[in-house]
């Protein structure tokens, strides 16, 4: 029932948004040609992605705990394809399993700092699985104004009904196999920094009404 509830109001709230989704065509493309992609954002920005990839099949990974099973039945409804599983829990076989299903042309929507942070920090988990699948981490950056930030870990952002909202997609990063470990990090740290980079100018968007 708390599951139908959220669902039923982040719905609500979706239809309401005065939402621009930029550079998304390069996804939709991969998805024509069969081809797999690793796409990252914040965990705290991860409303406004899951109305706008709702009923697209896409993948998501979500953990065995209790707020995980909630958010299991809420995908679901959104038409997302889930992996039971996190990468930072004894989640070497969701990851391995995340990698399938990837480099069979899956596309996999992932927070790279869940499902429990530090917040805004890339783990290796994304970058595990771009590897072994053979495909690119595509970064994003979202934003809304006027919003809710809640007092959790992520500081979670709820748009206010009618609110502007941006959701912006980066260029591809390739993870090639074979990589050092100084290579691996320096990797991570370049994906934080596109994501950051792309949240900013959602946020400079949503603020200056470009949208």
């Amino acid at each position: 029932m708390l599951a139908f509830l959220v669902w039923l109001i982040a719905r609500a709230i979706g239809l309401t948004l005065r939402l621009k989704v930029l550079n998304f065509e390069q996804v939709i493309e991969r998805v024509r040609q069969g081809k797999g992609a690793v796409l990252v954002t914040w965990h705290g920005r991860s409303f406004i992605p899951a109305n706008v990839f709702r009923g697209l099949g896409f993948w998501a990974m979500i953990s065995h705990s209790r707020d995980g099973e909630i958010q299991n039945h809420i995908f679901r409804r959104l038409g997302f394809r889930i992996i039971r599983g996190s990468t930072g829990r004894g989640g070497i076989r969701a990851a391995l399993e995340a990698a399938r299903r990837v480099s069979e042309g899956g596309i996999l929507a992932f927070t790279p700092d869940g499902p429990r942070g530090p917040s805004r920090q890339v783990q290796p988990g994304a970058l595990f699985i771009a590897q072994k699948s053979g495909c690119p981490i595509i970064p994003a950056g979202v934003a809304a104004y006027p919003c809710k930030l809640l007092p959790t870990w992520d500081r979670y952002m709820i748009p206010l009904p009618f609110a502007r909202a941006v959701f912006i997609f980066g260029e591809p990063v390739e993870v090639p196999e074979g990589i050092s470990e100084t290579q691996f990090e320096q990797l991570r740290h370049r994906i934080e920094a596109h994501i950051n980079a792309l949240e900013a100018q959602a946020e400079q968007m949503v603020r200056a009404k470009r949208v």
